[in-house]
């Protein structure tokens, strides 16, 4: 097997505000669009984030009804801090505090508007 590329796909009540979200505050661009979803991508990210509608009928039954939870997006940066103070600047809340656990990682996380939790992480030996 080889694999050309990732994408993980989330389903939400509304993918295009989930859209707006991460191009408005996390630099990913459209890629394709339509009604009920949106694919998003981002050259250095290394996966394309999708958001389809819940009840979309080309879902499979079982899956056209579960919302997107208990699941963290997260992405590593360089410069955390810099990343928390720009997204404050922006109006972004908060909801999880720049938090530094005892293996070194540090992270912090907002969550969009169908409350995806995305996760800004580094990590500091």
């Amino acid at each position: 097997m080889q694999i050309t590329s990732t994408a993980l796909s989330l389903t939400v009540t509304d993918p295009e505000a989930s859209g707006r979200f991460l191009t408005d505050h996390f630099g990913f661009g459209v890629a394709m669009a339509a009604p009920g979803f949106v694919s998003l991508t981002r050259e250095d990210a290394g996966i394309n984030v999708i958001f389809l509608a819940t009840g979309l009928p080309t879902m499979p039954a079982d899956q056209r009804d579960v919302h997107a939870t208990g699941l963290i997006l997260a992405f590593v940066v360089e410069d955390l801090e810099g990343e928390l103070a720009r997204l404050q600047a922006e109006g972004v809340a908060i909801t999880m505090p720049l938090t530094v656990e005892e293996w070194g990682e540090r992270a912090f996380q907002v969550r969009g508007p169908n409350g995806v939790v995305v996760q800004l992480v580094d990590w500091k030996g």
